[in-house]
This record gives C-alpha cells, sequence and structure tokens, in this order.
C-alpha cells in the first residue's frame, strides 16, 4: 500500500517537472523576438489557442454554503483562458520598470517572486522612497480571488492593477505617459501585434495592457504543497507534528479554518480582528472607507495562507514579525489590540482559545507545509524596453516561523 501511495506521489512531482520544462521550452522562444507559444504548466493549450488550468481539486465537489467541510473540496471558480501570447507578454511588463513613471519600479519590486510574491517589508515602498500605509498581499493564486486590496475594493485583476499603476506614490505613471511610452517602444509595438493578432495593431491600447498584466497574474498557481498532496491522499506527506497542527487548524476550538479555509484558505470574506498598527501609526479604517460602513471599520480581507512562511511580515500593517507572532496574536483574547478610544464591531470568531505554546508550534509546522513554488515563472534576464530588471534572488532563503527557522 505504501509503495503505491509513494509512487502516486511520485507521478504527481514527475507531471510537475515536465510541465515547468515544457513551459520553459516555450518562454525559450522569446530570445528569437516571438512570445511563448506553450502555456505554462499547469495549464493545458486549446485548439482555440487559451490555457486552461488542470489541477487534482477539479474532481472534487463544491461545499459552498455547506460549511467548512473536508480536504477534499472544490477550489473557486478560477480565471483563465488567456493565450499563451498574452500570458507571456504580461510576464515581460510585470518585471518591466518601464510602466512606472520614473522608470525605476516595476510589478515586481513589491511583488518579488522570490519573497512569496511580496516585498518583505512591513509597508510597501513606491517611486522616489515613498512609504505606503500597507504591506504588499502576496499574488499567488489571484486567479481564485473576487476582490482585492485588504480592504477588498477592487472585483477583478484588471482594475486592481490600476491602482498602484496610476497612484502618484506607488508606481507614479500616468494613463497618457504610460501610452506615449508604449507606443514609442518598437520592441512592444510588435509583442502587442502578436499578442491581440485580431485587434488594431496601429497603436497600444490600456485595455490590452491590463489584460495581458491579468493572465500573466492568473498563472501564479500555487496547489502542489505538501499538505495538497496529504489531502489528494498520500498520508507520509505531513509528519506527526504537522498532522496535529492541521487538526488544531480545523478545530472548533482553534476556528482557523472559518476564515482561512481550505482549499484556497481564504473565505475571501472582509474580516474586523483588532490587528495593531505599527507603533505610532493611527488605526487604518481599511474596509469602512470603501464601503463606507461604520461596522467595517479596522476590517480587512482574509488574506490566503498560501505560501505565507514566504511572505513574513505579516497583517495588513506588517505588525508581526514571524508565523509564530501571529498565531500568538489570535490567542491572546478578543479585542486586546484595539485602542482604548475604538470601539470596533469585531468578527463573531475572535475569542480566546487558550492554545497551549506546544499547539501554537503545531499551528506554525502546519502553515509550514503549505509552501509551494514549483510553478514559480522565468524571471527575463531582459526586458523589451533595456531597463534593468533589478529581481536577485535573496542569497539567504532562511525564514522566520517564530518557533524554528526553516530553509529552502
Amino acid at each position: 500500500m505504501k509503495k503505491k501511495k509513494k509512487t502516486a506521489l511520485l507521478v504527481v512531482t514527475l507531471i510537475a517537472v515536465l510541465s515547468s520544462f515544457y513551459f520553459l521550452l516555450g518562454y525559450q522562444s522569446k530570445q528569437d523576438g516571438k512570445l511563448a507559444c506553450n502555456c505554462p504548466p499547469g495549464f493545458q493549450l486549446t485548439e482555440q489557442n487559451t490555457c486552461i488550468l488542470r489541477n487534482l481539486y477539479q474532481q472534487y465537489s463544491s461545499l459552498q454554503n455547506s460549511g467548512v467541510g473536508g480536504l477534499k473540496t472544490a477550489l473557486p471558480t478560477v480565471r483563465d483562458g488567456f493565450s499563451p501570447q498574452q500570458i507571456d507578454l504580461g510576464r515581460l511588463l510585470f518585471f518591466d520598470p518601464i510602466l512606472s513613471g520614473d522608470k525605476s519600479i516595476s510589478c515586481a519590486s513589491c511583488h518579488n517572486p522570490y519573497k512569496g510574491f511580496a516585498d518583505g517589508k512591513a509597508v510597501t515602498v513606491g517611486v522616489g522612497g515613498a512609504v505606503q500605509t500597507r504591506s504588499a498581499p502576496t499574488l499567488w493564486n489571484v486567479a481564485y480571488l473576487n476582490s482585492f486590496f485588504w480592504d477588498g475594493r477592487s472585483h477583478s485583476l484588471e482594475d486592481q492593477m490600476q491602482g498602484p499603476l496610476f497612484s502618484p506614490i506607488e508606481m507614479g505613471a500616468t494613463r497618457t505617459q504610460l501610452l506615449s511610452t508604449l507606443n514609442a517602444n518598437r520592441n512592444y509595438k510588435e509583442l502587442f501585434s502578436e499578442a491581440f493578432p485580431t485587434e488594431p495593431s496601429d497603436s497600444i491600447q490600456l485595455n490590452q495592457i491590463y489584460t495581458s498584466i491579468a493572465a500573466f497574474e492568473s498563472t501564479l498557481i500555487s496547489l502542489n504543497s505538501r499538505y495538497d498532496q496529504y489531502a489528494h491522499g498520500y498520508d507520509q506527506a505531513l509528519n506527526d507534528k504537522e498532522i496535529e497542527g492541521l487538526n488544531i487548524f480545523r478545530s472548533f476550538v482553534a476556528r482557523c479554518a472559518e476564515c482561512h479555509t481550505p482549499p484556497l484558505f481564504t473565505n475571501q470574506q472582509i474580516a474586523v480582528i483588532g490587528v495593531p498598527e505599527l507603533e505610532g501609526k493611527p488605526l487604518d479604517p481599511g474596509a469602512e472607507i470603501p464601503n463606507n460602513d461604520a461596522s467595517m471599520r479596522g476590517g480587512f480581507k482574509v488574506p490566503s495562507l498560501r505560501n505565507i512562511a514566504k511572505t513574513a511580515p505579516y497583517m495588513h500593517s506588517g505588525s508581526m514579525e514571524t508565523l509564530r507572532d501571529a498565531a500568538e496574536f489570535y490567542n491572546l483574547g478578543r479585542g486586546h489590540a484595539v485602542p482604548k478610544d475604538e470601539n470596533l464591531i469585531l468578527h463573531w470568531h475572535i475569542w480566546e482559545p487558550n492554545l497551549s505554546d506546544d499547539e501554537l508550534d503545531r499551528l506554525v509546522d502546519f502553515m509550514n507545509t503549505l509552501t509551494d513554488e514549483s510553478f514559480i515563472p522565468q524571471i527575463p534576464k531582459d526586458v523589451p524596453s533595456g531597463l534593468p530588471v533589478n529581481i536577485f534572488k535573496p542569497i539567504d532563503n532562511k525564514v522566520k516561523t517564530g518557533s524554528k527557522v526553516s530553509m529552502d
């Protein structure tokens, strides 16, 4: 029986490796001035030249509106159906500083693939060193999300990206400047014509830019962690401490899974939990502002825990340095960090679980099993603008988890 399970895991791993190899072969074609003609790993190329996501979770039924459910639960509806050429063009745009007003930063500056598609900072930094108010959320599995930004104010990838692109303190571009810059670049003119062959090729349009970046971001899929292998039936994928952590995570005492619901590990809702700000900063009103709803004051989207070990520090404010800190925050009791002059309407599940130190450590052990970067995209060595990419893999890959230091 064990031999069959090991064989099954080997097959899954082999498929992932072969898919990655196939993916890289397609992207090598960029060297001759052409965009990729193959889909990224995990996607199937259709006769209509679109990339459709394929994964084991598609064999399961949805338990939407039926409670938390078990491990074999379907994922939400995914955003796919882009062409390989649109995806590849989006990849180049994502890493190209040409999108920023002063050509100093790219999308990847705040969403670094080597840092879990976050940036490793408590709050992100924009053009000219402008310090923002919130941390950069991960982009892994955004194809499954129905709202974006910490306050959930956007409902499509195309709409979301316009926020940082045209913010004077984030990427600092304007719509007029962006179109002028890209249309003046012969390389991009040719690539956009290739990615959008049925549309007029005389000039690049804003919607084509948004579509391309959305196409690339929709391929950032992470669904083959050790947890996933365990969920699909390979019981040796997790050790005893990690399984104990999973059981605590799903228990009615800890209640983690009620908001960080598997398999996406978020219920995509806004929750007011009383997260503290960095020292000296006022309370961030969060979702109260876009919703004009005082009951949502201090409310933020429940983030996915996928690749969570890669994205420290945690929370919208970056106020939790380690996973252990984050787990302990929930254990310290309802509203313990709410400022005295605030009367927040806290989410109903925030209470005092009174978990032991050992149980908190087991939760951290489990959250570390949610790491999967097997489909990390290829970072281009150069981009059509000729500007430096400036995305480097950290030399020190140690990850802060609180209970131990793990290595890649």
